[in-house]
């Protein structure tokens, strides 16, 4: 199936454009959602400028469009773009956001197109523990719940990681994957990146208990294979 991927350079989006190939569908399009405000509703905000990035490492082209971040209205600013589109499905990494998923889906019927969720429904702890036997490099780039500190911005996502997320989780109910906006991530290499990321310059912002890892510049570089 010809298919465009939601993306935002995180964790969620890319393990399900990774599904997404391996399940055969033929990813034409990487799309990316661009808000103008911090608060989107729906798209994710934090080094949302990388995606261009994260598009020359995958080696799928990239479209893109600025969205209010308004609610309601910026899933008018998807339809727009996707509705440009020669494609019959769109994937998203939507996982248990019941919010996200339905209008997603509504779109995509609006357009007569596929809804495609790879990891919907899926147990969290899976999903962490797949993402790291896969080899994905992740960084946290956001914190933003109760528990994290600074210590946690720019961290990798690694099996200790993933143990320190379980105790804030039977802590403080933060969401293991983040979906709540507990947390943001920033994936700089994965099993279908044609290239890495390397981070070249980075500046930490961090007040009232949350804040983010602002990448200023990166840059690409060939893989060890």
């Amino acid at each position: 199936m010809h298919v465009a991927a939601l993306v935002t350079g995180g964790k969620d989006s890319a393990l399900a454009l990774y599904r997404a190939l391996k399940q055969g569908h033929e990813v034409r399009y990487l799309v990316t959602m661009l808000p103008q405000r911090e608060d989107s509703w729906m798209f994710h905000f934090p080094n949302i400028h990388l995606t261009d990035v994260f598009a020359e490492a995958v080696g799928i082209p990239l479209v893109k469009a600025e969205t209010s971040g308004l609610k309601e209205t910026e899933l008018q600013d998807l339809k727009g773009l996707l509705a440009t589109l020669n494609i019959e499905g769109v994937v998203s990494g939507a996982i248990s956001s019941r919010y996200q998923k339905k209008r997603i889906d509504r779109v995509c019927r609006e357009l007569n197109l596929r809804s495609i969720a790879p990891l919907w429904q899926e147990d969290p702890i899976r999903l962490m523990k797949e993402i790291i036997c896969l080899n994905f490099e992740v960084i946290i780039v956001g914190a933003y719940a109760y528990g994290f500190d600074q210590g946690w911005l720019g961290r990798k996502i690694n099996s200790k990681t993933l143990e320190d997320l379980v105790e804030l989780n039977k802590k403080y109910e933060i969401s293991l994957v983040g979906e709540g906006g507990e947390y943001e991530t920033l994936v700089l290499d994965a099993p279908f990146f044609r290239k890495r990321i390397r981070l070249l310059q980075v500046e930490k912002f961090w007040e009232n208990h949350s804040g983010y890892l602002l990448v200023e510049k990166a840059e690409l570089v060939d893989k060890q294979f």
